[in-house]
């Protein structure tokens, strides 16, 4: 019986050791639960860390400008200033008693007229179809202008300026400078000289009395003030009564007076606004040139304008 008994409780440990070790090398299913709370805390927490660690190392961090090396701004180049223009070849002289325009050398067409308007500037209308029947022909022409017209446009001698045309000085109130007395006539002539050149920059070279009169007083008061006296050789009569609304005469009348260098007299009128834009074709088709203003010569013993 005792030996029985060893044997069975023998057994019985046997069988007791053998379940043991079969609980300890199971499947991973459940957690496994030998470690206390607090490292079982921290190692279900390590993989955690470590991902928020790897992520930090991912990012972008946030890096300091690259430093420039301290230079100075790039010095002002200095305006590029427009060049002047080159003054145009002398191709014309002036007979002081006739006014009539001769070539100064004999390459130089004689067959050539010099057209001038007087008494503007009036009114803008009138005054832009004069100027760009001018331009169609490329002719130049010189505007005789009264300062009392110029004081109060003074817009329209700019506008006569930016088309490249030539100003002239006709004395500020279109009186008889004979009649008047020296003094009278030296503020009239140089009055204009100032109010033209205040508005535009320059002033006149030629000066026209009114009505032609002035005798040899305004002369030399004119040359006095750098200005080549003129009356005209051919008179369109655009200012009588009877070319009055009547393009056609005064056409005719140029026409009738033609001769190579003719100093033209016409006005800014409708009726020689109208006519003007044939009476250029008809003198370009009579072999006549348009003498540019800036080709005439002056004398040698004319002052600058003033």
């Amino acid at each position: 019986m005792y030996r029985y008994g060893q044997v069975a409780a023998a057994t019985f440990i046997s069988l007791a050791l053998l379940s043991g070790c079969s609980n300890s090398t199971g499947t991973n299913e459940s957690p496994d639960n030998s470690n206390p709370p607090e490292q079982q805390e921290a190692t279900q927490a390590q993989p955690a860390d470590s991902n928020a660690e790897l992520s930090e190392l991912n990012e972008p961090s946030e890096q300091e400008p690259d430093e420039q090396p301290e230079t100075e701004p790039p010095a002002e180049q200095p305006a590029q200033s427009t060049p002047p223009e080159e003054p145009l070849e002398l191709l014309y002289e002036m007979n002081a008693t006739t006014y009539r325009f001769t070539p100064l050398r004999e390459s130089t067409d004689d067959k050539a007229v010099l057209l001038t308007f007087d008494d503007g500037p009036k009114e803008k209308e009138l005054l832009e179809r004069m100027l760009a029947t001018l331009d169609e022909h490329e002719a130049k022409a010189i505007f005789f202008v009264n300062g009392y017209r110029v004081e109060q446009h003074p817009e329209l001698l700019q506008l006569i300026a930016d088309h490249d045309q030539t100003i002239g000085n006709h004395s500020w109130d279109h009186i008889d400078l004979r009649k008047a007395d020296p003094a009278e006539a030296k503020r009239q002539i140089q009055a204009v000289q100032t109010i033209v050149r205040d508005v535009t920059g320059e002033a006149p070279r030629f000066f026209r009395p009114p009505f032609g009169s002035g005798g040899d007083a305004v002369k030399t008061i004119a040359a006095e003030q750098g200005l080549l006296y003129m009356t005209w050789s051919n008179g369109s009569r655009d200012w009588e009564s009877v070319t009055k609304d009547k393009p056609d005469e005064v056409i005719r009348y140029v026409i009738e007076q033609l001769h190579p260098g003719a100093n033209i007299l016409m006005h800014e009128l409708p009726w020689t606004a109208d006519a003007l834009d044939d009476l250029l074709t008809t003198l370009s088709a009579e072999g006549y040139g348009f003498i540019n203003p800036e080709t005439i010569k002056l004398p040698d013993d004319l002052p600058s304008a003033e």
